[in-house]
């Protein structure tokens, strides 16, 4: 059961970070990821994902859809939240931000600085692994990788570090083994495993916060039956508001990735109402 009698806040502050509780993910945008993201924080938004992978993602198009958006706002480069992600060579393409040869730590110096030079800024809010290299346990170059993160975050160049794709066991031996541990775990979130309930609770627990991604996709099949659509129309909104409520109020911070204008908008919408506990257990049971 989830306390819902509390109003959901736009912005937590976590570890000392203000934190924007629902985020814009610029994965799969390719030509469109300028526009998008300039798009994105137009309509409200502060948070914004990406990576250095360009085979998923367009990290230099964030970059200038960012700076338009700022000029175009009077914003500052400290209002946005500003999270991207160091990926395995395994998960690239030919489009690498680093030298494949050169040892973990100058690969993830070297994606970082590029991180930087692609989002014209100094620092990132949050620097994540974009997945364990094995998949099972941890690897010698998993916990080089994770000792530069720490690096990166105490010299004040990342203000916080996370893993993503990450494992119940993998998590599990971070928190217990790494000197600092990680301050957002961010997974593809299924219906048919309560919402990755064993994973978020381990964050609970340990002062992690949990990203949940693909809320909607990976979830087609038990968000088109009727349950999650009765509650949509009682309440007057759309089943990926429903959703993102939903996650909100299970104290995930859901990522969008919406390509429609009108779909952001409404997506900051959810913030204006609420979700009683029957149609929380609804959800949260949907898929059994």
């Amino acid at each position: 059961m989830s306390d819902t009698s509390h109003k959901i806040n736009r912005y937590v502050t976590h570890r000392g970070v203000r934190v924007p509780t629902l985020l814009y993910g610029t994965a799969w945008k390719e030509a469109q990821t300028e526009t998008l993201t300039q798009q994105a924080i137009t309509a409200g938004f502060r948070g914004i994902d990406t990576a250095n992978q360009r085979m998923h993602y367009y990290e230099a198009g964030v970059g200038e859809g960012v700076q338009q958006a700022l000029t175009e706002m009077s914003l500052e480069r400290g209002d946005l939240f500003l999270q991207s992600k160091f990926t395995y060579v395994n998960s690239q393409d030919h489009r690498l931000p680093y030298d494949p040869k050169a040892d973990y730590t100058t690969q993830v110096m070297q994606s970082f600085e590029s991180s930087l030079a692609h989002l014209n800024t100094t620092y990132l809010d949050a620097y994540l692994l974009h997945g364990p290299s094995v998949s099972q346990g941890l690897s010698a170059a998993d916990w080089e990788v994770w000792r530069t993160l720490q690096t990166l975050q105490k010299s004040g160049s990342v203000k916080l570090t996370g893993v993503s794709n990450v494992g119940f066991d993998q998590l599990k031996l971070l928190i217990d083994k790494a000197e600092i541990m990680p301050a957002f775990v961010q997974n593809r979130c299924f219906a048919r495993t309560k919402w990755d309930v064993r994973i978020r609770e381990l964050c609970h627990a340990h002062d992690i916060r949990y990203q949940g991604f693909s809320l909607l996709t990976a979830n087609v099949t038990e968000l088109s039956g009727p349950k999650v659509h009765e509650i949509a129309e009682r309440l007057s909104c759309s089943v990926p508001q429903v959703v993102f409520r939903f996650a909100l109020q299970l104290g995930m911070i859901p990522l969008t990735g919406t390509t429609s204008q009108r779909h952001m908008e409404e997506d900051l919408e959810v913030y204006d109402f609420e979700l009683d506990e029957t149609d929380m257990d609804t959800i949260e049971n949907i898929a059994f």
